[in-house]
């Protein structure tokens, strides 16, 4: 394929995703990434798109939302990655909340092997991935239905939940960044998923290496908020994101990354992964390293139901 033709392609990609990575680019029009970095350098110096951490934006500054089916072929592996390892902090007879989202329905597909489960949730996906699990109860908000991402909405949703009180929130978004927390591109799902933090005790944010450092239109959890960040392990190349990473754990986030070959998943430090599924902890000896570079623990034996491995750095301000 030509230079001007992967252009084209990457910017075809970019204007009907919003956001796509380098790693996805670079799959889809079968070349290295080193090359697509290139053609996306390019393609910024005539103010077609903007570079951002591990991947292109549309010009502007503020990303718009792809809808459903575009999200859902977007980073699918890393989206699995992170799912497994979140599952792993949920325990049997717990209440929680899940917003809506193509990585929390993947979180939800695990969940369902969790007994005693009470799911309230405003995502049609998520409550499908549920709907046939034995021993997890579903609960579904009110609302108007918003087509592009299967989720209830609106002054409805927001009622539904007031008054409720549950462990912990699953959410996710279209950005996160440690000056305005997590952020999405819509108004009224913004709103919804703020309801959704107000119910829970802990908030867990569940985002890929590509929404670090992406700025959308509307804060949904601001930075102070957020209890832990699961997210997967960023590129090589990537300093930014991993920078990213180290200032949000510097304002006391706990980081949780998922991927890595040693077949289990665990905690780490002052407030470790629940023991469950054969999950040993591990404490990260040493004074925290500075934003050169994040500390990380590889974990123990796979558990017998784990489905990936995975990597946990408790990162918080001691």
């Amino acid at each position: 394929m030509f230079a001007a033709e992967r252009r084209q392609l990457i910017l075809e990609m970019v204007r009907a995703n919003g956001a796509v990575s380098l790693r996805e680019l670079a799959r889809v029009v079968q070349t290295s990434e080193v090359t697509v970095r290139r053609d996306v350098r390019a393609l910024e110096a005539e103010g077609l798109l903007d570079r951002r951490h591990g991947g292109a934006v549309l010009p502007g500054g503020f990303t718009r939302e792809s809808g459903f089916p575009q999200k859902s072929h977007l980073a699918t592996a890393e989206k699995t990655a992170i799912a497994d390892l979140a599952a792993g902090f949920v325990e049997e007879g717990e209440a929680i909340v899940v917003g809506a989202g193509t990585t929390t329905q993947e979180l939800a597909r695990r969940l369902a092997r969790v007994p005693g489960l009470t799911v309230v949730t405003n995502s049609l996906l998520v409550a499908q991935a549920l709907a046939h699990a034995n021993r997890v109860e579903v609960v579904m908000t009110g609302g108007t239905l918003r087509g592009s991402n299967y989720a209830l909405v609106g002054s409805g949703a927001e009622q539904s939940l007031q008054g409720l009180r549950v462990s912990r929130a699953f959410l996710s978004g279209s950005g996160l960044t440690v000056e305005r927390g997590l952020s999405t591109s819509n108004m009224l799902s913004a709103s919804v998923d703020r309801a959704l933090v107000q119910a829970a005790a802990e908030v867990v944010v569940l985002a890929d290496h590509t929404k670090l450092g992406t700025d959308t239109m509307f804060q949904t959890v601001p930075t102070d908020v957020i209890t832990r960040l699961v997210t997967d392990e960023p590129p090589a190349h990537d300093d930014r994101a991993s920078t990213e990473l180290q200032a949000l754990a510097d304002q006391g986030v706990q980081i949780a990354v998922a991927g890595g070959s040693s077949g289990g998943s665990g905690g780490a430090g002052g407030d470790s992964v629940p023991p469950r599924q054969g999950r040993r902890d591990v404490a990260l000896p040493g004074p925290r390293r500075g934003a050169a570079g994040l500390r990380t623990a590889v974990l123990g034996e796979a558990s017998a139901g784990a489905e990936r491995g995975g990597r946990v750095a408790d990162m918080r301000r001691r």
